[in-house]
């Protein structure tokens, strides 16, 4: 089977093998840029405690806050799928757009006109300089997969390591029902 590459677009998998990354440990990482400078994405599944009125009170939105990654946490992101609504966003892939203009964000929201299966909200994000996500990849910390989610936008955080895990299959079907503290099995 073809290893695949990064992509923008594509899925990063944490390995169950990295089991003492905080950061890291059973996510998946939408990658929404990648070159031979740099790779930028934002963790798909660590809804925080925050909503977004909590970080921004001028806008009453009660929409769930995701940990992005370990870098620049102080700063909010989005990705969406609602490009004719968001002048300036950047396409990622299959319909799934990065950023766009912030202040049009906020009276649409304020106007109840983007739903949360439109958006998601990230406090940081991961990123990786020259080389850095090839040599984790080399490492097994992660394997690449297709983004073949119906909606990330709704996608239960909870199942949806696991359920990669278990497409991907092998010894990877073991790792899928073991619980996140494994002194605990």
């Amino acid at each position: 089977m073809k290893m695949l590459t990064p992509k923008k677009g594509r899925l990063l998998i944490a390995e169950p093998s990295i089991l003492n990354d905080d950061s890291f440990k059973r996510t998946i990482v939408l990658i929404t840029d990648h070159s031979d400078a740099s790779s930028v994405g934002f963790i798909l599944n660590r809804p925080m405690q925050y909503v977004l009125e909590d970080l921004i009170p001028d806008i009453e939105c009660n929409f769930t806050i995701y940990q992005g990654g370990p870098v620049e946490q102080e700063n909010l992101y989005f990705i969406h799928r609602v490009p004719h609504l968001l002048t300036d966003s950047i396409e990622v892939a299959n319909g799934i757009y990065w950023g766009g203009n912030f202040e049009s964000l906020k009276q649409l929201l304020n106007e109840d006109l983007i739903k949360p299966s439109d958006i998601r909200f990230f406090l940081g994000y991961s990123g990786w300089g020259s080389q850095q996500l090839e040599s984790e990849l080399n490492t097994e910390s992660w394997f690449i997969s297709e983004n073949d989610f119906n909606n990330i936008f709704i996608e239960d955080e909870e199942a949806i390591w696991k359920n990669k895990l278990l497409q991907k299959g092998g010894k990877y079907k073991i790792w899928a029902n073991a619980p996140a503290d494994i002194t605990m099995n």
